[in-house]
Order: structure tokens, then C-alpha cells, then sequence
């Protein structure tokens, strides 16, 4: 037998000797008087003459953290929303049976004691127990050394252990939650309406993303869990809600990484009459105001990197590309290398035979996707302190409206994405809202999936209707959430901000007996 299943015996053992000592097994409900960081807030700097003088009744429950017994009396930690308090537990106040009771629990434990709050000979604020309530067993042994685990993907795995054993871990969840509430409260100040969309989609649009494909048994038909709510917020706009947001689950069948979770979370938002350049002073805004409004402060920390949310940086695509040009691969580019076809062959050799790592290339590729590639390769890394990477290619931005300067018209978009620590966690345009140019661009996605890219733009003729209806001039941006969090947590892995993350399948040990009759 194992080691844990010896020991889940045991507890069950004891639990039954609760349950003679008249304690129910499983309680209903426990109602105490205070919580356990109220009694720290209030009485946490009272002196021990003072709690004399004046006596605090208490009511309070917890999971025991650590636990004593010394002869006649005990001490031990209970611990509720990532704060501890000792409580003190002495035969003569509680009884026989409710000492017994004590006897009989392990660390993990949830209790419920009654008593008054006293400072024990070293100053620490503690609970007199008067009376001792069951309320539930810990059946389980906590894993050994669970705060030095190199296996993180245990902690992962049991998130409800590590939530309780690591206060740091829960904090950031708790800082998590300020995110969005800072978020909503700064949306809703602004005139925006939270509203929501449909998860499950006929066509998976709004994004470019290879989608996880569900099945309706009863209407017999496939559907895409959605990569993105874009499309339908954009037709909300068309119906006159001209300020509109979610915080949605998203959904992409691509890969797991420290930045990439299959799903994940995304604030979406669109306001009519604006285009991407408001939308830019708006980001800035919002995001500096939810950096003080959780952290206390607009710096917070990532990695060895401090990022000042009130510095910030705006530079278009080929400025970025110009700005970190290797000096190996020679003279910095000129803006008219990025004109042509030729031009960028010739970019990228000059590239390629003096820098490493290559970067990869496609010649078939339209210039526009071969630009934002360099990007990608050059630039990304770079970009610390928050920085707008605005005006794409419009090979790579099938919802964006063209620039409306005459001369870059024809092959550039209005489009920003926004880089922190050298993650994007932003994306924004001056939505299309031309149905004729909207068909063509899906078309030319089309095309792209005809040549084997999986994650092109589909045709979605609904959308194409509504934007016929038509749709004011409207900016419209997506802030991953989880990112963010990361960024205003100094987490460096996204598994670290989202409670459960995907993980592959827990391998089953194989039983003793079996191993011995394989051999």
C-alpha cells in the first residue's frame, strides 16, 4: 500500500474518533464573528494590557498551518485568506473532549474556535480557545518541500494545494481580479457597455487563428469555440451601441508556451467616432490608471526590468525595423527598402548572410507579410517600456482600414499593437467599415488559404451584410488579460496568472504487481 493511502487511512481513522467525541464529520456551516485579517487590521498593534483590560470575544475559522502539542495545552496556526493567527489551546478552558478533539487533528485541518484574543509571553497576538468545532479533515498529507518544487507543473496541477501552502500565489490572483475590476470601473466611467457574445461560433473569425472545432448534435452542425468576439462586437456597433466591451474567453488551438495558453483571456473594446489614434491616448490612460490602482504605484516590476506605465513610446512598424538593424548586417535600411518585392529580397539576404539566427523567409510571401515577419524577428525583443508599434501591412491585417495618407493607401492599415517587456499585449485599428473592401479582403484570405495557411481570415457573410447596414468610423483595440497580469505581477510565465492552464494528461503509475508481472 502507499505511503498516501497509509496515511488517508489514518485520517479517516481519526476522523471517526471525531465523530465519537460528538463532532459531525462533515458540518454544515460555522459563523464566525470576525475574519482573520479583520483581527489583524484591528487588534494586530494592540498592546497585551490593553486586550486585558478591554476583552475581545472571537469567533474564528482557518486550515491549520502548523500545530504543537506540549502536555496539556497546544498551540497552533490557522490560516484564512492567506494570513495566519495563532491560537492557544489549553485543556483546562476547553475540556477533555475538546482536547481530545485537538489531539486528533493534522495540519490541513479546517477548524472553528471561540475564545479572546491575548498576547502570549513573546507578543504574539493569539486566540485563547474556549471552545473548540470540527469542520473538516485534511485527509491528505501536503506534498513534501511543496515551496522549493522544481516540478512546477505539480503546483499547476493542484492549484487548491497551492493556493493555500503559497500566500504569494494567491496574492496574485487577488491582484488579478483588481485588474479587471480597475478595467471595468474605467470603461464604465467612460459611457461603455459590458455585454457578451457567443463561445461558439459557425464561422471563427475576428482573429487570425487556428480554431478548436466543437459539434451541435441537434442542429448537426460543426462549430468553432471563438478565437476572438471581434465580429460581433463590430456588429453591435452597426445596432448603435457605440460603446461597447467584454472580457471574454478566447479559445486558439496553438501552442503552450511561457506567453501562450490555448485559452485565455481577452478585454475587447470598441468606440464609434474614434479611430486607432485615440484609441492610443486611451490605452495609455487606462493602463496607467489600473497600474496605480493595483500596484500603488505606475512601475511595477518584471523579470530584472522595471516599466514605467506613464513612459511611453510610438514608433511605426518600419521605424522599429530601422531603429534595431543589427550593425553586422550593414547600413540601416532605407524607408524605400520596404517598397517592393525586390527591395525586401535584397533587405533580407543583407540580413541573413551577416546576422544570426536567420530569419525565415518565404519569397512567395507578400511583401507585407515578409515586413511584419522582420519585425517580429528584429524588433519584439527590444521593446521594454511600453511602446506602440503602429501602421501594418494590410497582408497581415485583413480588418483594418487603409492609412489615409494617398501615398501609403494602397499596401498599409491603421493598426497599433502595443509591446511591454517584449510581449505584445495590445492589438488595435481604425476598424474597415467599407463592405466592398471588407468582401475583398476576405477574398485575398481566401487565397492565402487556398496556399496553405490554415489560420487566413474565412468568409463570413453576415458580417459583410451587417457592415452594409453600415457602421460609423470606429476604433477598436484587444488587451490580453493574462499578459497584463503577468506584466503587473512581475509573473514570468502565463501559467502563473491563470488558475488552471492546460496541461498534458497526469501519467498513471503503474501498479507494483504489474510491473513484476511484465518482467
Amino acid at each position: 500500500m502507499a505511503l498516501d493511502e497509509n496515511i488517508y487511512n489514518l485520517r479517516k481513522d481519526k476522523l471517526r474518533q471525531i465523530e465519537a467525541l460528538g463532532q459531525f464529520a462533515y458540518p454544515y456551516k460555522y459563523e464566525p464573528t470576525h475574519s482573520i485579517p479583520e483581527i489583524l487590521t484591528q487588534y494586530g498593534e494592540k498592546p497585551a494590557e490593553q486586550l486585558e483590560a478591554n476583552r475581545v470575544d472571537v469567533r474564528v475559522a482557518g486550515r491549520i498551518m502548523a500545530i504543537r502539542l506540549m502536555g496539556k495545552a497546544g498551540f497552533a496556526h490557522i490560516q484564512q485568506q492567506g494570513q495566519r493567527l495563532q491560537i492557544y489551546v489549553k485543556k483546562d478552558a476547553v475540556g477533555d473532549k475538546g482536547f481530545e478533539l485537538y489531539k486528533l487533528l493534522d495540519i490541513g485541518d479546517h477548524v472553528g474556535v471561540r475564545g479572546y484574543l491575548f498576547r502570549t509571553r513573546t507578543g504574539e497576538l493569539s486566540v485563547h480557545v474556549e471552545e473548540l468545532t470540527f469542520l473538516a479533515k485534511d485527509l491528505l498529507p501536503l506534498p513534501e518541500k511543496w515551496h522549493g518544487l522544481t516540478d512546477v507543473e505539480l503546483r499547476y496541477r493542484q492549484r487548491y494545494v497551492d493556493l493555500f501552502v503559497n500566500p504569494e500565489v494567491r496574492d496574485v490572483f487577488v491582484k488579478r481580479s483588481q485588474i479587471v475590476k480597475a478595467i471595468r470601473a474605467f470603461l464604465d466611467a467612460r459611457g461603455f457597455i459590458e455585454v457578451e457574445t457567443p463561445m461558439m461560433q459557425p464561422i471563427a473569425g475576428g482573429a487570425v487563428a487556428k480554431p478548436f472545432i466543437t459539434h451541435h448534435n441537434t442542429l448537426d452542425i460543426d462549430l468553432y469555440l471563438r478565437i476572438a468576439p471581434e465580429l460581433y462586437l463590430k456588429r453591435l456597433i452597426v445596432g448603435g451601441l457605440e460603446r461597447v466591451y467584454e472580457i471574454n474567453r478566447n479559445f486558439r488551438n496553438e501552442g503552450i508556451s511561457t506567453r501562450h495558453n490555448p485559452e485565455f483571456t481577452m478585454l475587447e473594446f470598441y468606440q464609434a467616432y474614434a479611430d486607432y489614434k485615440d484609441l492610443m491616448d486611451l490605452t495609455e490612460e487606462m493602463l496607467s490608471s489600473v497600474a496605480r490602482e493595483v500596484s500603488g504605484s505606475a512601475i511595477t516590476k518584471f523579470g530584472e526590468h522595471e516599466i514605467d506605465w506613464t513612459k511611453w513610446e510610438r514608433l511605426s512598424m518600419r521605424e522599429a525595423i530601422i531603429k534595431f538593424w543589427p550593425e553586422a548586417a550593414g547600413a540601416k535600411p532605407e524607408m524605400s527598402d520596404f517598397a517592393t518585392q525586390q527591395s525586401m529580397d535584397a533587405l533580407v539576404k543583407r540580413l541573413n548572410a551577416h546576422h544570426h539566427p536567420h530569419m525565415p523567409y518565404d519569397p512567395q510571401d507578400p511583401v507585407g507579410k515578409t515586413i511584419a515577419a522582420m519585425f517580429e524577428h528584429l524588433a519584439e525583443a527590444h521593446l521594454i517600456q511600453p511602446t506602440f508599434i503602429y501602421d501594418f501591412p494590410l497582408a497581415v491585417s485583413p480588418l483594418s482600414k487603409n492609412k489615409r495618407e494617398p501615398e501609403e493607401r494602397a499596401e498599409w492599415v491603421e493598426r497599433f499593437e502595443l509591446y511591454v517587456a517584449g510581449m505584445e499585449i495590445a492589438n488595435a485599428f481604425s476598424e474597415l467599415n467599407d463592405p466592398e473592401e471588407q468582401r475583398r479582403r476576405f477574398e485575398q484570405q481566401l487565397v492565402e488559404r487556398a496556399r496553405g495557411d490554415s489560420e487566413a481570415h474565412q468568409m463570413d457573410e453576415d458580417y459583410i451584410r451587417a457592415l452594409s447596414y453600415g457602421m460609423p468610423p470606429t476604433g477598436g483595440e484587444g488587451i490580453g488579460i493574462d499578459r497584463l497580469t503577468m506584466l503587473m505581477t512581475g509573473s514570468e510565465s502565463i501559467r502563473d496568472v491563470i488558475l488552471f492552464p492546460l496541461l498534458r494528461p497526469e501519467k498513471q503509475s503503474v501498479p507494483e504487481d504489474a510491473e513484476s508481472a511484465e518482467a
